[in-house]
């Protein structure tokens, strides 16, 4: 049975992304989205929670990350959830990960908050969906899935791939430490 893996956050940046690149110039960009939650208990008290999740964008998602979002943005995150580990450098053990991997980026932001509002940057690991057939997002689109019908027309679903190798090249061992 093929599995379902997909996460939606909305939530604001910790702090700037870092945006670097691969030997094969690809870039990407790592940042912590601050989630928070509120909820009342039993007596009827406010509680609030909030989880700092980790987000890894490639190509152009990271490229537009870096671009328009500072610490505080605004941000949406649709993508899949990815787990990992690796051997601590101080020799201590190993370490383990769980990150969110973009597909669809939307900045919810003001232009004066570091993001265009209702701008949404789409793509899969290694491919650059944001101008798929000279196609731009309208705001008849925002809050869309590129999945959903009526989403950007015929225009912005030509010569997409279907790239679930998890890494921009193609290789699941890129060499990256994350």
């Amino acid at each position: 049975m093929r599995g379902f893996n997909r996460a939606i956050i909305a939530g604001n940046l910790v702090r700037d992304p870092d945006v670097r690149y691969t030997v094969n110039k690809r870039a990407y960009a790592r940042f912590t989205v601050a989630v928070s939650n509120r909820w009342k208990n039993a007596n009827g008290e406010l509680q609030e929670n909030t989880d700092y999740i980790t987000v890894v964008a490639w190509g152009n998602n990271a490229e537009n990350a870096g671009k328009y979002l500072k610490k505080g943005s605004p941000v949406l995150i649709e993508g899949r959830i990815r787990t990992g580990s690796y051997d601590a450098k101080d020799g201590s053990g190993k370490r383990y990960t769980t990150e969110i991997y973009v597909d669809n980026m939307i900045m919810l932001g003001s232009r004066g908050q570091g993001g265009d509002s209702g701008y949404q940057s789409s793509g899969t690991v290694g491919t650059d969906y944001g101008t798929a057939g000279g196609y731009v997002p309208s705001d008849d689109d925002f809050g869309k899935s590129i999945g959903d019908s009526g989403f950007g027309g015929e225009g912005f679903t030509q010569g997409f791939a279907d790239n679930n190798s998890g890494t921009p090249d193609g290789n699941a061992d890129s060499g990256i430490p994350f």
